[in-house]
């Protein structure tokens, strides 16, 4: 009985600052291992995903989701952008690896086929622009913003394409300004 006496009695005496900043540490460290690890946290500053993703739109992204699946045509994935690798990119997979990937008269045509890629998140018909033509080589995806008027994407990049080790997350939800799950 004395036993459980003297741990209540230590317990009483430890300082109570003490305890708070157990919990702050164990908190802090939980914090780094899922924002490291598990999630992504991305901001949307411009209407490139217009209207999926709205700008100043905060996106969260599982880092888990390419570890036991491969990335998906029509994924949107948060990405280090190709010409410029500390600034963080939000954009839908379009290509596939292998994939020829053209564009003409405002419409997304896949490996040749006849029939447009049928997109229903874009939100207004492609400005018809000159023809161009994109072969994904392997290990890499074709990105392009759901906005397609008004984005920035590969069709633009000095580096046309996103390869796998540069892909941080699967976006899974917008969560500012209110919650709402993305496909």
């Amino acid at each position: 009985m004395s036993n459980q006496n003297e741990k209540k009695a230590s317990k009483k005496t430890r300082p109570e600052w003490l305890e708070w900043l157990q919990i702050l540490v164990v908190a802090a460290v939980l914090a780094f291992v899922l924002n490291n690890f598990v999630i992504a946290n991305a901001h949307v500053p411009t209407g490139s995903m217009i209207t999926t993703i709205m700008p100043g739109d905060r996106v969260i992204g599982s880092r888990l989701s390419y570890r036991f699946a491969a990335p998906e045509r029509g994924d949107i994935i948060i990405f280090h952008a190709p010409d410029e690798p500390e600034t963080l990119y939000v954009k839908r997979i379009i290509g596939m690896p292998g994939d020829k990937v053209t564009i003409r008269d405002g419409h997304v045509y896949l490996n040749d086929s006849e029939a447009p890629l049928e997109e229903s998140y874009i939100r207004e018909p492609m400005k018809p622009a000159a023809l161009q033509e994109f072969q994904v080589p392997e290990g890499a995806y074709f990105c392009l913003g759901d906005n397609r008027n008004g984005s920035v994407d590969a069709r633009y990049w000095k580096n046309h394409y996103v390869y796998r080790d540069k892909i941080v997350a699967k976006v899974l939800f917008r969560y500012w300004p209110g919650f709402k799950a993305l496909k």
